[in-house]
């Protein structure tokens, strides 16, 4: 790759232990669209691409036996995924929307000391996504 090219990341990945469950959070409260499950019967490897409007993608994916620690907030690894949702009125709603699905919300929504306007949720298995504009 040259200086000055283009480069993006062309998604990101997150395995989980219930691939449905994952697809319809990401569906239903962050209105993505989803493509058709991939499955590997030699290895029983399922995945589904969730597409996010802009073009971010999301690859949820499943395997048998996968180890599934505790999700410390405070852990070396990815901290979060971070979704901009156009304003603070609809962070304020999802924030809300998902407090009354059971999700736990970790801060906010709140002005950051960076001057991000964003709430921290406890979403998928224990994985955090920030709400953000």
């Amino acid at each position: 790759m040259k200086t000055g090219e283009l480069m993006r990341i062309e998604h990101v990945a997150l395995y989980v232990s219930d691939l449905e469950a994952a697809k319809d959070f990401f569906v239903t409260f962050l209105g993505a669209s989803t493509g058709a499950l991939y499955h590997n019967t030699k290895t029983d490897f399922r995945s589904y691409f969730i597409c996010f409007d802009g073009g971010a993608r999301l690859e949820l994916m499943n395997k048998p036996e996968l180890d599934n620690p505790v999700k410390s907030p405070n852990r070396t690894g990815y901290a979060h995924v971070a979704f901009n949702v156009g304003n603070k009125e609809r962070v304020d709603e999802l924030t809300e929307q998902l407090r009354n699905a059971g999700y736990e919300v970790l801060s906010g929504p709140r002005v950051t000391g960076d001057g991000y306007y964003e709430s921290s949720i406890v979403a998928v298995e224990g994985n955090l996504i920030e709400l953000t504009v």
